[in-house]
């Protein structure tokens, strides 16, 4: 069962976006302005607060070279902002800032972008921010996370087994919980230390640098897993005593409270290091983060200890008692759920519309098909209660009755030949219905293994509040960030040129429209005529004409009207010469 989810994991983790949970929301300068003036800083906001890097910004000139910039910080106190300081007198041109955050749920995200000063220059500096992680690095992150997810489920769950359902023998559960502390342990250790790779989007090689190592554990990840690997030594004590619990009946009360307080602490590294720590309503969300993985670890880690005991001891009464305490969780586990899906999308289109609704509605399926397997153990418990009762009471009515001291002594039972067990035999019926009942648990226990594989990766994407928020925000000085769209063409045999469109601000309603055409040496090129139409297919709406106008050096167009969001198909038209001209289409978003 593990193996299979953690495939599933290298399936889902591979298809899906890199881990970005901070969406940056504006730019001071912004993107693509050109300054009279240089400016004194750059700033960057963000829809959520942000941890900053020894690296996080490199500032290029026009010719490339890095500029000497300040250290960064956050402007004013906001910890949803990164500044840096630039010099104070910057020369003309085209200048890049290439920037690398940490957002507060403990994920990288990284960009780029120019801002001009006096005119832009003929040619920027290429940088290429790349992916914000390291493919392998990222892998071994997720499988990881995936593991102490796991680790954490067993270990809650299987104590809470003991202490709440009072299984009679606890010997068969010490094994799981013993491989549970283990992973735990070895999962924590693995997140420590490829932290600082992960932050940085390097190879897991980096992992083996002291130094680095060093800068995690000052960071509030690192800090978050120190405490988790220092938790699970009273952890491990405790499991010592759980192991005794059935001997020291009497102690049950302290060992519910000991294991509740170590429980929620475990539980707190987590809900301090994912998307309830950021965001709105951040006490509610950690307590109800902390409510659902408690109820996901009691279910879980719940199930794997009915399996063990219902091969190793079967009772009944640890059953009923399980299946109550299931019942418990599974309404912790919805009432919390539906306030999470809420704050994590934000609204019903980012429930089909984003890839972190997509991921939701996966799980809503599988938790429902979890339900309904639930629901048929709870009948087979029902069913072997009610089996084991005419058995309990057989065998009391086979006690002898007491003989009074100095009478006879009871006569010999003449020898009887053993019968094969009738169809109709009690307990053979409750062989059955244990039977059935340990298949429909295993199922129950696959299911919930693909939840927590779908919940890992849900807790790697983007919630939709984060992306809608990113998407309607207005950057730093009122002026929307420009959509620039780069379509190379063919110049006869001499090469290939490009031309790049800005629109401002790349939304609906009015926008500006700038070209500058590139001939294939990356100079500025000289063309007789370009034209651009746009089109909507969807609502059958265009060609829209921008009417370009060459303003020596570039062309440009004060208006042009889109008046409806959705995916526009861009097309240009250059004519290089007096007989010869060439077409080029791109598909473009235009959001409200």
């Amino acid at each position: 069962m593990l193996l299979g989810a953690v495939l599933v994991l290298l399936l889902l983790g591979g298809a899906g976006p890199a881990s970005a949970h901070a969406a940056l929301s504006s730019t001071d300068p912004g993107d693509g302005t050109v300054l009279q003036r240089a400016p004194g800083h750059v700033t960057l906001t963000f829809s959520e607060s942000v941890g900053l890097r020894d690296d996080s910004f490199r500032v290029l000139d026009p010719g490339g070279h890095r500029v000497r910039t300040g250290e960064a910080g956050h402007a004013d106190g906001r910890s949803d902002t990164a500044r840096v300081g630039l010099p104070a007198e910057l020369g003309e041109g085209t200048y890049t800032v290439a920037w690398r955050v940490v957002s507060a749920d403990s994920h990288p995200i990284s960009g780029a972008f120019t801002f001009s000063v006096g005119r832009p220059s003929t040619t920027t500096a290429a940088v290429d921010t790349g992916s914000s992680e390291d493919p392998l690095t990222a892998t071994l992150n997720k499988v990881a996370r995936y593991l102490s997810y796991l680790a954490a489920a067993l270990l809650i769950g299987i104590a809470a087994f003991v202490v709440l359902c009072r299984p009679p023998d606890v010997s068969a559960l010490r094994r799981p919980l013993v491989a549970g502390w283990w992973t735990l342990l070895g999962a924590t250790l693995a997140l420590l230390v490829l932290r600082a790779p992960y932050e940085a989007g390097t190879g897991p090689a980096d992992a083996l640098d002291a130094g680095a190592l060093a800068d995690t554990l000052t960071t509030r990840p690192g800090l978050l897993l120190l405490a988790r690997l220092a938790l699970l030594a009273p952890v491990a004590l405790f499991l010592v005593r759980v192991g005794r619990a059935d001997r020291h009946r009497e102690r049950r009360p302290l060992t519910a409270a000991l294991g509740a307080v170590l429980a929620l602490a475990l539980a707190l590294t987590w809900a301090a290091a994912e998307h309830a720590s950021a965001g709105i309503q951040v006490p509610l969300a950690v307590t109800s983060f902390v409510l659902h993985l408690l109820a996901t670890a009691v279910w879980l880690g719940g199930l794997v200890a009915l399996l063990v005991t219902l091969r190793a001891a079967p009772d009944t009464a640890t059953v009923a008692r399980f299946s109550r305490v299931a019942l418990v969780s599974v309404t912790v586990l919805v009432a919390t759920g539906v306030y999470q899906s809420w704050r994590g999308l934000g609204s019903w289109q980012a429930l089909t519309g984003t890839t972190y609704g997509r991921l939701l509605l996966a799980k809503v399926a599988l938790v429902t098909v979890l339900l309904a397997a639930a629901a048929v153990s709870r009948r087979w418990t029902a069913a072997l209660a009610t089996a084991r009762t005419p058995v309990r009471q057989r065998e009391r009515e086979r006690v002898p009755e007491p003989v009074p001291a100095g009478g006879p002594p009871p006569p010999e039972p003449a020898p009887v030949e053993p019968a094969p067990p009738a169809a109709d035999d009690p307990s053979t019926a409750a062989d059955d219905l244990r039977r059935g009942l340990r298949r429909s648990v295993l199922a129950e226990a696959v299911v919930a293994a693909v939840v927590l594989v779908v919940t890992t990766v849900l807790t790697s994407t983007l919630p939709g509040r984060a992306a809608d928020e990113a998407a309607r925000a207005v950057p730093a000085g009122g002026v929307l960030p420009a959509s620039v769209t780069t379509i190379p063409f063919e110049v006869g045999g001499s090469g290939r040129g490009t031309v790049q469109i800005t629109l401002d601000p790349g939304r609906t309603g009015d926008n500006a429209v700038q070209a500058v055409v590139f001939g294939p040496d990356g100079a500025l090129a000289a063309v007789p005529e370009l034209r651009l139409s746009f089109t909507l297919p969807d609502k059958d709406v265009g060609p829209l004409e921008a009417r370009l106008v060459d303003r020596g050096g570039y062309w440009s167009a004060n208006t042009l009207a889109l008046p409806l969001p959705g995916t526009w198909t861009m097309r240009m038209t250059v004519r290089v010469s007096e007989i010869d001209q060439v077409s080029a289409e791109r598909r473009i978003r235009i959001e409200r």
